[in-house]
C-alpha cells in the first residue's frame, strides 16, 4: 500500500515535533520541509526528505498528498493559510479562538476552489478540548463547561509575545486559579469571569535598549491574548531563559458540571498533562492530517474543524478492527 506523501511548513517547534510523530506513523513518509529560512540552515532528522523554500511549494502541489501548516496563528496563518489551502490538502493548530469562524470561512473558500481539503484548529485546545466540550455538553444538555489550562506554556501566546518590536526571546505560562478548580470540581457551578480562571505570567528578554514599559504595556493590551487576564511580566536575560525556560510542558481541564433527568449532579472531567505541548500538539495534527487525505481521497472539499470528522478516519487501523477492538 503506498504511503501518504506529507510536507511541513515551518520548521519551528511544532513543525519539529510533526516530523517527529510522523517517524510514528508508517502510512506517512515525509517528502519535504518548506522554510522561509534559507534551506542550507536547516538539518532534518528524516532520511531523504528535502528542504525547500516555501516561496517555491507551489512548484510541489502534484508531489505532496497533505501537508501540516505550522506557522503561528497571530502573524502567519491568517495569510499563510489560505495561500497553501489552494495548493494542498492540510492542517493546521490555529488557535485564536475568537477569530476562528472567519478564518475557517476564507480557509473553506480557498480549499473548495482548488479542491483540497482544509481541516483547521487541530491541536488540542482548540482540537481535542473542543470535541471533548460538543461529547460531554450532548450527554449532560442541563449543565455549565468549565475549561482550565495550564500550568504551562502556551506556544501560541509566547509566538505572540516574541512578535512584538523590542522582544528578542518571550516564553509564556497560563496558570489556573486554584480556588476556582476546586469549586467546579467540587460541583458548585460557579460563574466565572476570563479573568478569575487563569493568571498569565511571562518572562521577556528584551532587546538591548527596548522601551521594557512599553513593551510590558504592549502585552497585557494584547486583544484575545491578554487583555482580559491578570498577567505579570518579568524581564530576565538571554541566560536565564536557556536555564530556566527550555521545556515546554503544558495541559489542562475540561469539566461539564450537570444534572441529569433524574436530579443528579453528574461531573465530567477530562485531564491532559503534557511533558512536550508542542510535540502532542503534532501528534494531533498527523491524526488530522490522514483524516485530510481520507476526505479528499472521497471528493470532500473545504474547510473542516475537528467537529466534522469521524473518529475512524484519525486512525491508521481500519473501521472493522477498531469497532472490534476499541468498541
Amino acid at each position: 500500500m503506498s504511503k501518504i506523501r506529507a510536507a511541513i511548513v515551518g520548521y519551528g517547534n511544532i513543525g519539529k515535533g510533526v516530523e517527529a510523530a510522523l517517524s510514528q506513523n508508517p502510512d506517512f513518509e515525509l517528502k519535504a520541509v518548506f522554510t522561509r529560512r534559507e534551506p542550507d540552515t536547516l538539518t532534518l532528522k528524516t532520511p531523504g526528505a528535502r528542504v525547500l523554500r516555501e516561496q517555491d511549494a507551489h512548484l510541489y502541489k502534484d508531489e505532496i498528498d497533505v501537508i501540516a501548516l505550522c506557522g503561528g496563528s497571530n502573524d502567519d496563518l491568517p495569510t499563510q493559510g489560505p495561500k497553501m489551502a489552494a495548493l494542498f490538502n492540510m492542517v493546521d493548530s490555529f488557535d485564536t479562538h475568537a477569530a476562528i469562524p472567519g478564518y475557517l470561512a476564507k480557509m473553506d473558500a480557498a480549499a473548495r476552489q482548488a479542491g483540497r481539503t482544509a481541516i483547521i484548529s487541530t491541536g488540542w485546545d482548540p482540537g481535542l478540548f473542543s470535541m471533548l466540550r460538543l461529547l460531554s455538553g450532548a450527554v449532560l444538555p442541563v449543565g455549565e463547561d468549565y475549561t482550565f489550562w495550564g500550568k504551562g506554556v502556551s506556544q501560541g501566546h509566547s509566538s505572540a509575545v516574541r512578535s512584538l518590536p523590542g522582544v528578542k526571546d518571550a516564553v509564556q505560562y497560563t496558570i489556573p486559579v486554584e480556588a476556582a478548580l476546586q469549586a467546579v470540581r467540587a460541583g458548585e457551578q460557579p460563574n466565572l469571569t476570563t479573568r478569575e480562571k487563569h493568571i498569565r505570567v511571562c518572562y521577556v528578554v528584551p532587546e538591548e535598549g527596548a522601551d521594557t514599559a512599553r513593551i510590558e504595556q504592549d502585552i497585557k493590551t494584547m486583544k484575545n491574548y491578554f487583555d482580559a487576564y491578570d498577567t505579570t511580566v518579568h524581564f530576565i536575560t538571554q541566560e536565564q531563559m536557556r536555564q530556566d525556560h527550555a521545556a515546554m510542558p503544558h495541559g489542562g481541564f475540561v469539566f461539564r458540571s450537570g444534572v441529569t433527568g433524574g436530579g443528579h449532579r453528574q461531573i465530567v472531567e477530562f485531564s491532559l498533562k503534557l511533558a512536550s505541548n508542542p510535540e502532542f500538539t503534532a501528534g494531533v495534527m498527523v491524526a488530522f492530517m490522514r483524516a485530510a487525505y481520507r476526505l479528499n481521497k472521497e471528493g470532500q472539499t473545504g474547510g473542516r474543524t475537528v467537529f466534522d470528522i469521524p473518529l475512524y478516519y484519525l486512525s491508521a487501523a481500519e473501521r472493522d478492527s477498531l469497532i472490534k477492538e476499541l468498541l
